[in-house]
């Protein structure tokens, strides 16, 4: 079993309002969720309005499957969002 470990850092900057920025993260979540069966939160920089911070952990079978998941992940939200994505920090670790 492996467990996965995404940190996405991403920037929006035609966001103007921590209102705009909710809706915007809110629906990143909820499509990730959704479409991966992952657990999914804003983790950091909550009060800035145009840094979006998204962590992400789920549990794979395989080393495998936790690498062609985190790919998948990141794809996706590349493609369905306008935000830039600045930095991603990955991790697996070995399960019990």
């Amino acid at each position: 079993m492996k467990i996965l470990l995404i940190k996405i850092t991403l920037r929006a900057s035609w966001v103007h309002s921590l209102k705009e920025k909710r809706m915007i993260v809110k629906s990143i979540i909820q499509r990730l969720k959704n479409k991966f069966n992952i657990s999914v939160a804003e983790v950091d920089e909550q009060d800035i309005h145009q840094m979006i911070v998204i962590g992400i952990a789920g549990i794979c079978g395989s080393s495998s499957q936790a690498d062609s998941t985190m790919e998948n992940i990141i794809t996706f939200i590349e493609c369905n969002t306008d935000a830039e994505v600045i930095d991603i920090q990955r991790e697996n670790i070995e399960g019990v």
